[in-house]
């Protein structure tokens, strides 16, 4: 493969032609002292550069600049779009999402999307092989000529992805290999999936990919999930598939995905176009290359990301072998295989073999055994999580599973254990996949009497258990030992309170010493006691009570996301600060008003709810205040002055648009992004841009400039712009 290493590969901007490629300058003049064309020709070249970074980043693993640098320019690409409504059509600001869909529509796919046959066995590979040569000797081939292509059959979601001149079309899913369901949208939002192709595409190009989940990615997803009280992913498969299928390209863009393409399903030139056209030129369309091989060229030519553990082999024998080396290292890959595929790399011969209606006969997949075993349960242990969820796990007598001894495995949850019937005593199936945690799916010999009873009481703190749903809960709160040791861990993250040197081994260290049992105990530690303790130092300790007593006054959001109340994060934190200003109003506020928030459902609300009314938390709260740990209040906005009303701004103001709208929904009235029939007015500053003038005069929206506004505002007692 000699176009994706030589690095002379087309790129999305050159860096002799375009200043954010390479040591990008970020220290940009201020949006609005630019005019329409100036802001229209340096988001022209910060589009180009963010592509080229995408790629570098995503596809090459081999980035150019910082994360942060990156950052920048991307939030001044938004920037220009938002003040002068620069179209967005292509642009990587896109990947963010899009409006929620009420739901998922059937396309039909350009090419089909046929099944591989399959096997374990090496001697069904060696049988298609004989197939193979059978029928290009058949069709006037020489058999000894056939060569394979040997790449990881990907156990994720597979999709078809169209670019029209080289732009993003759509994309869709599998489904029935006739027709999919449209997930343009939501593969959008997946970095390593390119706006635009580099080079010279054809004019129609259909790829086949395979979204899934990276390992890593996962692992830490699920982690998120069930610190939030939210059922996780039994695997990466179901993670990537389920994330694909939401409705909403939001979250999707929140979710780690990435692609993996692998297959051209159409490639059209568009000759037929060009010789319909008076002196069209054919010459120069590019052709689609002979050979599977080649087409991996393409792809990296074209930025299309594809794996680089593919060979190419002159016979069964060495595509076995590919196939086994690469299940021994299954493991050490980041994103879950469960075979290899072996397809005939010649085009020539692949349609001369034809496939059949269900499956190509130039391909193989040579699956890997499943990695099972059975083996009995000899116990079963539940544990306590830090929002107190309660997580049984089977402890087996150790049984090998894929070279691996397992002697633990979970059972997910007290639903699962119902449904399965099993308790200890069974013989059952043992399933592992990578670093998947191991998991029961079935009883395979029932040797005791009905299902394992769950218990009613906390193993931990003896708090009573509640169900919810499939899930069950200790309702302990921060008064539970386990809880609190994952609480105080949690307070310290880096998205709460920011308190470095407060890891699980050292957490456990204080509670165990009996010096931390509970979240206030914190800002009561001294430095002698902590230096007396196994493994610090004076120095150590007096950096941890340092860093303790600098989160005496926090930050209202990050007291709220360091609390750990389920379904919480850093953005409902920011909502919550935002809407309510200070502590006391949010521990005050009932469902009622907390639904009113965005970002906060019926759900959310009542788990913070839940959780503000649990006592042993709110004697936390409490006993934190009490030691001088007091949030900052946030200013808080309200009123009905401009009630009824709905703005809508564009161009350049003497604010941020964010701000602009903030300040009138704060006093009452509604700001919307686009200009309807529903729309009052719409307020434009310097550099308006043309489409939202356009659809106010179709509307007969009234225009209004910045100093209009704020007589407008003024008549209603309503300051403008808003008081920092």
């Amino acid at each position: 493969m000699t176009s994706a290493q030589s690095g002379s590969s087309p790129r999305h901007a050159d860096p002799d032609e375009n200043p954010y490629v390479e040591a990008p300058p970020t220290d940009f003049e201020p949006v609005e002292e630019l005019s329409e064309g100036e802001a229209a020709e340096q988001a022209s070249l910060l589009r180009a550069a963010v592509r080229e970074h995408d790629h570098r980043y995503y596809v090459e693993a081999d980035p150019l600049i910082p994360d942060e640098t990156y950052d920048r320019l991307f939030a001044r690409l938004e920037a220009l779009e938002d003040a002068f409504d620069l179209p967005t059509e292509g642009s990587p600001t896109r990947r963010v999402g899009g409006e929620p869909l009420d739901e998922l529509e059937t396309v039909e796919h350009v090419a089909p999307m046929r099944s591989i046959d399959n096997a374990t066995d090496a001697d069904a590979v060696r049988e298609f092989d004989e197939r193979v040569r059978s029928g290009l000797d058949d069709e006037g081939f020489d058999p000894d000529d056939v060569a394979y292509v040997c790449e990881p059959k990907f156990d994720g979601l597979s999709v078809e992805v169209v670019y029209e001149d080289g732009v993003y079309a759509r994309a869709a899913t599998r489904g029935d290999g006739t027709e999919g369901d449209d997930v343009t949208e939501q593969v959008r939002t997946i970095r390593s999936v390119p706006g635009r192709l580099r080079g010279d595409p054809p004019a129609t190009l259909a790829v086949r990919g395979e979204v899934y989940m990276p390992r890593d990615a996962f692992e830490a997803y699920n982690e998120e999930l069930v610190e939030r009280g939210e059922e996780p992913f039994a695997n990466p498969r179901n993670a990537a598939a389920g994330t694909l299928r939401q409705l909403d390209p939001a979250v999707v863009a929140e979710r780690p995905l990435d692609v993996f393409f692998f297959d051209v399903l159409a490639w059209e030139t568009g000759e037929e176009r060009a010789a319909g056209d008076e002196g069209g030129d054919e010459s120069d369309a590019p052709r689609r290359p002979d050979a599977h091989w080649a087409e991996f060229d393409a792809f990296d030519a074209f930025g299309l990301r594809r794996t680089d553990r593919v060979e190419r082999v002159g016979d069964v024998e060495a595509a076995i072998d590919y196939r086994d080396r690469l299940m021994a290292e299954r493991d050490d890959l980041n994103y879950e295989i469960d075979g290899v595929v072996i397809a005939v790399d010649d085009r020539a011969h692949r349609e001369a073999l034809g496939s059949t209606s269900r499956a190509p006969r130039w391909a193989f997949a040579h699956k890997f055994p499943p990695r099972t075993a059975t083996t009995t349960v000899e116990g079963v242990t539940v544990q306590v999580g830090r929002t107190g969820r309660l997580t049984p796990v089977a402890e087996l007598d150790p049984v090998d599973v894929g070279g691996v001894t397992v002697s633990r495995a979970t059972l997910h949850n007290p639903a699962e254990i119902e449904a399965l019937g099993v308790n200890v005593g069974d013989r059952v199936r043992i399933y592992r996949a990578g670093d998947v945690i191991p998991y029961v799916p079935e009883v395979v010999e029932k040797r005791s009497e009905g299902a394992y009873e769950f218990p009613e009481r906390c193993p931990v703190c003896d708090a009573p258990v509640e169900r919810d749903g499939p899930l069950a809960f200790c309702t302990g709160g921060l008064g539970c030992p386990a809880q609190l040791e994952r609480a105080v861990e949690h307070w310290a993250r880096r998205d709460a309170l920011d308190v470095e040197g407060l890891g699980p081994e050292r957490v456990e260290q204080l509670r165990e010493a009996g010096l931390v049992e509970s979240l206030p105990d914190l800002y009561d530690l001294t430095v002698e006691e902590l230096a007396a303790l196994e493994g610090w130092g004076e120095t150590s300790a007096e950096n941890l009570v340092a860093e303790l007593e600098a989160t005496r006054e926090p930050p209202l959001d990050a007291f709220l996301a360091g609390l750990g109340i389920p379904d919480v994060g850093a953005t409902t934190a920011r909502a919550l600060a935002a809407e309510f200003g200070d502590l006391d109003a949010i521990l005050d506020a009932d469902e009622e008003a907390l639904r009113a928030v965005d970002d906060v459902g019926p759900e959310v609300a009542d788990s913070i709810r839940t959780f503000l009314d649990n006592e042993e938390n709110r004697a936390a709260i409490e006993g934190l205040r009490e030691r001088g740990v007091e949030p900052e209040s946030v200013e808080v906005e309200s009123g009905d002055a401009l009630d009824g009303l709905t703005f809508v701004f564009t161009g350049s103001l003497s604010t941020t648009r964010s701000e602009a709208q903030a300040h009138v929904e704060a006093h009452g009235a509604d700001a919307t992004s686009s200009v309807s029939g529903n729309t009052d007015y719409l307020v434009a500053g310097e550099n308006p841009g043309r489409s939202k003038r356009d659809d106010a005069e179709d509307e007969g929206v009234p225009v209004l400039d910045e100093d209009e506004f704020a007589d407008l505002l003024a008549e209603r007692g309503v300051a403008w712009p808003p008081e920092e």
